[in-house]
């Protein structure tokens, strides 16, 4: 009786879910490329500065990534490419006042009556770093002296 009990416990615990070891784990689902695609922040023209932030960081992420990311030009006119105001930008100088490159570049988008969305990349960062901030007087965004947005 003893060896029937054990025959049936067997049997019964090769039925059991997860029991059986030939079986393979269910596929993991893989973003298809268009879901990929869809996943990238998107451009609010009637949104906030923070529902754009993350936008205006993945620009300058993109640029960051490339060989033109001590140029601020590069920055500027990808800002402008993904919907951002030109109007509403300001960039700092690539160089120094002595001709270095920079150790700092900032770039800015003034959003509305009160925000402004700031990007900073150099050296002396080391990665793009971006923050939306109250607008100074003025409607600036960036302190100090900037060059000209007149390409």
């Amino acid at each position: 009786m003893l060896a029937a009990a054990t025959a049936a416990l067997i049997l019964l615990s090769g039925c059991a879910p997860g029991s059986d070891p030939s079986a393979s784990p269910p596929p993991t689902e893989t973003p298809s490329p268009a879901e990929t695609e869809s996943a990238a922040p998107e451009f609010l023209p009637d949104g906030t500065a923070a529902e754009n932030l993350p936008v205006f960081t993945a620009v300058a992420e993109a640029v960051w990534a490339t060989d033109m990311k001590g140029a601020g030009r590069a920055y500027i006119d990808a800002l402008i490419d993904a919907g951002f105001d030109r109007a509403a930008m300001q960039v700092t100088q690539d160089q120094s006042t002595v001709g270095n490159q920079a150790e700092s570049l900032q770039f800015s988008v003034r959003w509305g009556e009160d925000d402004c969305l700031i990007g900073q990349v150099g050296p002396s960062t080391g990665q793009v770093v971006t923050a939306v901030m109250p607008q100074l007087a003025e409607g600036r965004c960036l302190v100090g002296t900037t060059r000209p947005i007149d390409w």
